[in-house]
């Protein structure tokens, strides 16, 4: 876990609170309430996660374009910019 996740984690964390209610009607013993609030911070956490959610992983249109480019014989491949991303790959997995 890297440590700026650990102090957004503790951010979260630090806004609950326990507030003492009232005494209960008529047997004087004060009960305790748990209370949470959630900073805003979490709070978009919470929406980028959903928007997340709803995104679909693969962009179907590009998949029928590039499926039409096969089938038509018109779909071609850069070979240095295809070099290049190899190298790139190679270089971040430190095989050199």
């Amino acid at each position: 876990m890297r440590i700026s996740n650990y102090n957004m984690i503790s951010q979260l964390y630090s806004n609950t609170t326990t507030k003492k209610s009232t005494t209960a009607a008529g047997t004087g013993y004060a009960s305790f309430r748990d209370e949470i609030s959630l900073s805003t911070v979490g709070k978009d956490m919470q929406i980028a996660k959903n928007a997340l959610a709803t995104t679909p992983d693969v962009r179907e249109a590009r998949i029928a374009e590039l499926k039409a480019q096969y089938a038509n014989g018109t779909y071609e491949v850069d070979s240095e910019d295809f070099a290049t991303k190899l190298m790139e790959s190679y270089a971040a997995k430190n095989v050199f």
